[in-house]
């Protein structure tokens, strides 16, 4: 395409020098004629390329989709293993399918920039970039934000330093580590990017509890009914801040800005409280494939048949 594009630009800048009179020139006709199809030429070439950035980016938009049901499909592998299950958490597959699809996409974008580059070099009557490249970019964003907001999550689910306890199972007044990760990796370097990873605590304090005792409250969450209610509320999560400045572009003009909704971490909100205080009853064919499952984490052997059945005539008679 640049090709045509020089050899038109060159074509038209010797048949038609500024202030010459070549109204006389019995090959004028002819040699119109020839710019005329070497326009055609390139303006067919443009058009190609963009219908093929087109069909690229449909692609895009249907493995993004794929990856996004995937990506749920480990989150609901994570939430099991957090109780004991033997689930594959992994997430370097996952990784390698993001980090292709941004790449691809921050390729996609130069090829954008370049065709920039040429509208404002030549442009023309009805010229296809000047009319789609605008909406291709506003397209091919909206996907690569969308990408890199999907590829951060929480790698490792909160957990306190002991080790025999459970991720997700907190006390309050008590250290406990959390892994996020971004899972779309940017090995060219002429891709920077600047990242701020912080824990944000959203919702308001329950008014069960005053404001002034919230950060001396210590010792194990209970959801029973005490006498005198202590339970805190909120919504703990990891939110990211991060700019990614794609190569041959403008630090600022052309940054992305990561701002995602923070992955909840410890859901303990107002309206989840009589959830706990008085939880549905839950019907014992997935009770006992979760205690399978915590006695599996521990001991390393799930239980049989057997003893899931003893245990249910000792809970349930």
């Amino acid at each position: 395409l640049e090709d045509l594009q020089d050899a038109f630009d060159f074509a038209y800048k010797v048949h038609y020098l500024p202030g010459e009179d070549s109204t006389n020139d019995p090959h004028r006709a002819q040699q119109v004629q020839v710019l005329q199809g070497k326009l055609q030429m390139l303006d067919r070439q443009r058009r190609e390329v963009l219908a093929q950035m087109q069909q690229l980016l449909g692609r895009s938009e249907t493995l993004r989709d794929f990856l996004q049901q995937e990506l749920e499909a480990w989150q609901e592998r994570q939430r099991r293993s957090c109780m004991g299950a033997p689930a594959d958490t992994r997430l370097r597959p996952l990784e390698a399918w993001f980090t292709e699809l941004g790449q691809g996409l921050f390729q996609l974008l130069q090829l954008l920039q370049l065709l920039q580059d040429l509208r404002q070099k030549l442009t023309y009557e009805r010229d296809p970039l000047k009319a789609e490249t605008p909406l291709l970019e506003r397209r091919l964003r909206e996907l690569l934000s969308y990408l890199l907001k999907s590829a951060f999550v929480v790698e490792q689910q909160p957990c306190m330093p002991n080790a025999s306890k459970r991720p997700l199972v907190l006390r309050t007044g008590t250290k406990f580590s959390a892994r996020a990760r971004l899972l779309v990796r940017l090995h060219d370097r002429s891709h920077r990017m600047e990242a701020k990873i912080h824990i944000d605590r959203l919702g308001t304090p329950s008014p069960f509890l005053p404001q002034n005792e919230l950060a001396p409250l210590k010792g194990p969450l209970s959801w029973g009914i005490p006498a005198q209610p202590r339970w805190v509320s909120g919504r703990i999560g990891l939110a990211a801040d991060a700019l990614f400045h794609p190569a041959g572009t403008p630090p600022r003009s052309k940054a992305f800005s990561l701002l995602p909704s923070p992955s909840p971490l410890v859901p303990l909100l107002q309206k989840e409280q009589q959830f706990f205080s008085k939880p549905p009853p839950a019907p014992w064919p997935l009770l006992a494939e979760v205690l399978s499952w915590q006695f599996q984490s521990v001991a390393e052997r799930g239980l049989d048949r057997d003893h899931l059945l003893m245990l249910g005539k000792k809970l349930f008679g």
